[in-house]
């Protein structure tokens, strides 16, 4: 695992034995670390995704679709998994990204933005990647090429997400 995104916290103290110190604040890096394959990940690694869905896949499920994907990318903050991202693919011209996930605590923090460089490094042979969004993500996704579409449709059967 690469450990390549940082997140800040601070402690502050005072030394010992000086009278008139101030406090001295120190920065520590905790670091997230990506992969690029699910082993090793349980089905309660999963949970706290799919947040706003009207009804969420199962942990078992959740651990299918990474495990059977063509491509992934996990995040980890120390053991715990915060972010993921996935890609299926014929492996020849095509490939689709069905699910970026990121955790509502760890998001805006840069991590959604390199699971997809990762995930699209892993797909980069392939004439396209497609992507579907809503477009409050359009811009999100435009920062690594993808553009508007003329056209798409697709079909939505909300009775077998579990």
């Amino acid at each position: 695992m690469i450990g390549d995104q940082r997140e800040r916290s601070q402690r502050s103290f005072r030394i010992a034995g000086a009278a008139d110190c101030r406090p001295i604040t120190v920065r520590s890096k905790a670091v997230v670390t990506y992969a690029d394959t699910a082993d090793g990940v349980s089905p309660s690694d999963l949970d706290g995704f799919f947040v706003g869905w009207p009804s969420a896949p199962t942990r078992e499920r959740r651990l299918s679709l990474l495990q059977q994907s063509d491509a992934v990318a996990l995040a980890f903050d120390g053991a715990s998994l915060v972010g993921f991202a996935t890609a299926i693919s014929d492996g020849v011209l095509a490939g689709f990204i069905p699910f970026l996930e990121v955790l509502p605590e760890h998001q805006g923090q840069g991590i959604g933005s390199r699971l997809i460089e990762r995930l699209l490094g892993q797909l980069d042979d392939l004439y396209m990647v497609d992507v579907v969004c809503d477009a409050a993500l359009e811009r999100f996704y435009a920062r690594f090429g993808f553009t508007t579409l003329d056209r798409g449709m697709g079909l939505r059967r909300r009775d077998r997400i579990r």
